[in-house]
């Protein structure tokens, strides 16, 4: 387990992430929000956890929150000297995704691009082309761990041009532990396209198929995506795969006030 990539606290926080896949994977209310630690119902989960979490990491994940308790869960948390951030939630089914996610991959790949084959070496140059292409658009990305699916199922694309750059990623993986009532609902995202290859569909196209992937490879029930208010050019994109905005529902990451945003 391995692959680490970013800033040395990114890296910390994906190597704690990791370290606590067995704690993850074995408690109530824990899930694998892959960049930290994270958790899918703080109540069950426990504030004590959490706290420990903050104190020790400075960051915790929350995952498909109950939208009426965002407010109170910020309250908590700023009374901790935290601050939440939040992202919208797009929600699909098994048959909606899937329906409108093949009549994106059906079409043949723009010419002069080529789809990679899924990376499985946590610490390959592939994978830290693609982490790099992550990064380049402004994403924290996974560990190689997780990207390669050491770490939870896991799907993962990449598309390259003709010179072999790595000009397009997406990845999806399967968060949520078992005693979770979302525990078979896959998590998407991580979709970048090189500034220079924008607007000819790549984005649509590899969300599509990573979309496809979570359901014939992980065996997902649903996919959710997650989209700040103001991505107008993200919302399309996973519209047009038929997922939609599930507004009961909502995830978000805790920092310490004065940290910037984590992740775009």
């Amino acid at each position: 387990m391995a692959g680490y990539f970013g800033t040395d606290t990114q890296q910390r926080l994906q190597a704690q992430a990791e370290a606590s896949a067995e704690f993850i994977a074995s408690t109530p209310g824990a899930c694998q929000a892959g960049r930290t630690m994270g958790c899918d119902d703080p109540r069950i989960f426990g504030w004590d956890r959490i706290d420990e979490i903050l104190g020790r990491d400075g960051a915790c994940g929350f995952r498909l929150i109950d939208t009426d308790n965002v407010d109170d869960i910020r309250s908590e948390l700023e009374s901790r000297g935290c601050r939440f951030d939040t992202w919208d939630v797009f929600i699909a089914d098994h048959d909606t995704a899937l329906a409108a996610s093949k009549r994106l991959v059906d079409r043949p790949l723009v010419d002069g691009y080529f789809l990679l084959p899924t990376p499985n070496a946590a610490e390959s140059k592939q994978v830290k082309d693609l982490q790099a292409m992550m990064a380049s658009a402004g994403l924290v990305p996974f560990s190689g761990s997780m990207l390669t699916g050491e770490i939870a199922s896991a799907t993962t694309i990449a598309i390259t041009d003709a010179d072999a750059n790595v000009v397009s990623t997406a990845h999806g993986y399967m968060p949520h532990n078992a005693y979770s009532p979302y525990r078979q609902y896959a998590w998407g995202g991580l979709v970048a396209v090189a500034e220079s290859c924008r607007g000819q569909g790549l984005g649509k196209y590899v969300n599509a198929l990573m979309i496809e992937r979570v359901f014939q490879e992980l065996g997902a029930s649903h996919v959710y995506e997650l989209v700040s208010a103001s991505n107008l050019p993200s919302r399309r994109m996973v519209e047009a795969c038929g997922l939609r905005l599930e507004p009961t529902l909502t995830c978000g990451i805790a920092t310490h006030r004065e940290s910037a945003r984590f992740t775009k």
